[in-house]
C-alpha cells in the first residue's frame, strides 16, 4: 500500500523575497532620514510639484552606484575604504575621509535635532534638549551593547514605519493629473534656490556615506556568515534584488513626501521651513491633525533608523582609514578606537542643539555638501567596479556602466551649476 507523501510546501514568493532582504533594504530606508525628510518637505514647500520627476531619475542611479558598491563589499570581503588603500593612492582615502567627516557629523547632529523637536511638539512639557539628550544616550547605548545581527533586525522594522508618508497624500484631495503630468514631465527652473534644492534632493539620495556602509554591510555578511558563500550568479542576483527593493522603497517615500508638502505647504504660501518641527505643524490646520502626528512619529522612527548607519559608516571609514579593528558585532574592548569614534560623532551631532545651529539649515546644507562631493566617490567607484584586479569576473555589466557614467554626470553638471550661481550671487 503506497503513502500518499506530501510534496514540500514551495517557499512562498513573498518570503523569498523577505528572505533575501537585508543591507540593500536598511540602506534604502535610512536615506529617508530627518536629513531627507527635511530636503524633500522643503522642496515640496518652495516648488510645490516641480520637484516630482526627480523620483524617477533617481532611483535607477542610486541603484546602479549602491549595486556597484554592494558587489565591491561582496567580492572583496572588504569595505570601501580598505579597497581605496589597498588599491589607488593611499591620500585618497584621506581626502574623502575630509570631505565625509564634517558633512556626516552634521548630519547626525541635524538628525538629533529634528527628533527631539518633533518629540516636543507631540509632548511640550518636556524641552527639546531632555529629547536630544534622551535619544542620544539611547542610541548609544544599543550602538554598544548590541551586535550589528540584532540591530539591523530592528532596523528592518524600523523601516515600516517610512510606509506612513504613502498614506498621507491619500488623507487630502489631490489633483492627480497635475501630480501625472509633474512626475513624468520633468520641470526646471535655472536659478539658484532651484539648483540648490535640486542638488540637495542628489545629495540626499546619491550620499557617499551610504556607498561607504553598503559595502561594509555585505562585506561583513560575507565574513560573519557561518557558511562558506560562493560568489556566483545566484548570490550576486540576489544582493541585487535586495539593493533595488531598498532604493525603490527610499524613492517612493521620498516621492510622497515632496508631494505631500507641494499638495498641502506649497498651496497655502508656506514656502520657507525653518525648522523640522514646523514642516510638521504646518500640516495639522490643513491637512487634520492625524497627518501631522504621522509626520513627527516618522521623523522619530527614521531617526533611530538612520543615525546608526552614519555613524556607523564614519567609524568603518575612519577605522579603516587608520587601521583600527571595528566592527558592530564587537564588543567595546575589541575595538575601542571605532566605538570611541561613535559616541564623539554623536556628542559632537548632540552639541549642535546648544551652539544654536538650525537643524533644517545645516540638514540641507549638508545634502548640498553630499551632491558637491558625491561626484568624485562616485567616477572611484565606477573606476573600482571595473578594476579586473580587484572583481575578477564580478566587473560592472554593461548597464551599471551607462547608469553610473550618468550618474556622474548629472552629478557634476547640478554641482558646477550649483557653484556658477553661488559665485554670480
Amino acid at each position: 500500500m503506497k503513502k500518499n507523501i506530501k510534496p514540500p510546501k514551495p517557499q512562498s514568493k513573498i518570503k523569498r523575497i523577505l528572505s533575501i532582504l537585508g543591507p540593500g533594504l536598511v540602506t534604502g530606508a535610512s536615506d529617508d532620514d530627518p536629513s531627507g525628510i527635511a530636503t524633500y518637505s522643503q522642496a515640496g514647500a518652495q516648488f510645490g510639484f516641480a520637484t516630482l520627476w526627480t523620483a524617477l531619475i533617481t532611483f535607477p542611479l542610486m541603484a546602479a552606484i549602491q549595486g556597484m558598491c554592494a558587489r565591491i563589499g561582496m567580492v572583496t570581503s572588504q569595505g570601501l575604504t580598505v579597497t581605496l588603500k589597498k588599491h589607488y593612492p593611499k591620500g585618497l582615502a584621506y581626502i574623502m575621509l575630509i570631505f565625509g567627516f564634517p558633512a556626516i557629523t552634521l548630519n547626525i547632529g541635524a538628525d538629533i535635532q529634528g527628533m527631539g523637536a518633533v518629540a516636543n511638539m507631540l509632548f511640550p512639557a518636556i524641552p527639546v534638549f531632555a529629547y536630544c539628550i534622551f535619544f542620544t544616550a539611547v542610541l548609544m547605548y544599543i550602538i554598544i551593547k548590541y551586535p550589528y545581527q540584532k540591530i539591523a533586525k530592528v532596523l528592518k522594522w524600523l523601516c515600516i514605519s517610512l510606509l506612513l508618508y504613502i498614506f498621507v497624500p491619500f488623507l487630502i484631495k489631490q489633483d492627480w493629473k497635475t501630480i501625472f503630468k509633474s512626475t513624468f514631465i520633468p520641470t526646471l527652473h535655472f536659478n539658484k534656490d532651484f539648483l540648490s534644492i535640486l542638488v540637495a534632493i542628489l545629495g540626499t539620495t546619491i550620499s557617499p556615506y551610504l556607498f561607504f556602509w553598503q559595502a561594509t554591510m555585505e562585506a561583513e555578511e560575507i565574513n560573519h556568515n557561518t557558511k562558506k558563500i560562493i560568489i556566483d550568479k545566484k548570490v550576486i542576483n540576489e544582493m541585487k534584488a535586495d539593493v533595488n527593493i531598498g532604493m525603490f522603497f527610499s524613492n517612493l517615500v521620498m516621492f510622497f513626501i515632496i508631494l505631500t508638502a507641494g499638495s498641502v505647504l506649497f498651496p497655502a504660501g508656506i514656502h520657507q521651513i525653518d525648522t523640522i518641527d514646523q514642516a510638521a505643524k504646518a500640516l495639522e490646520p490643513l491637512a487634520g491633525k492625524f497627518t501631522y502626528i504621522i509626520f513627527a512619529v516618522g521623523v522619530i522612527s527614521t531617526g533611530f533608523l538612520s543615525i546608526p548607519v552614519l555613524a556607523g559608516s564614519q567609524s568603518y571609514m575612519l577605522a579603516e582609514t587608520f587601521g583600527w579593528k571595528a566592527g558592530l558585532d564587537k564588543k567595546f574592548p575589541q575595538a575601542k578606537g571605532f566605538y570611541v569614534s561613535i559616541i564623539i560623532s554623536l556628542l559632537v551631532g548632540l552639541s549642535l542643539q546648544f551652539i544654536g545651529v538650525s537643524p533644517i539649515k545645516a540638514l540641507v546644507y549638508t545634502a548640498v555638501s553630499y551632491g558637491l562631493t558625491a561626484p568624485v566617490l562616485i567616477a572611484i567607484v565606477i573606476h573600482i567596479g571595473n578594476n579586473k584586479k580587484i572583481m575578477k569576473s564580478h566587473v560592472n555589466t554593461k548597464l551599471s556602466n551607462i547608469l553610473g557614467f550618468i550618474t556622474l554626470f548629472i552629478m557634476t553638471i547640478a554641482a558646477i551649476g550649483l557653484i556658477y550661481f553661488l559665485i554670480k550671487k
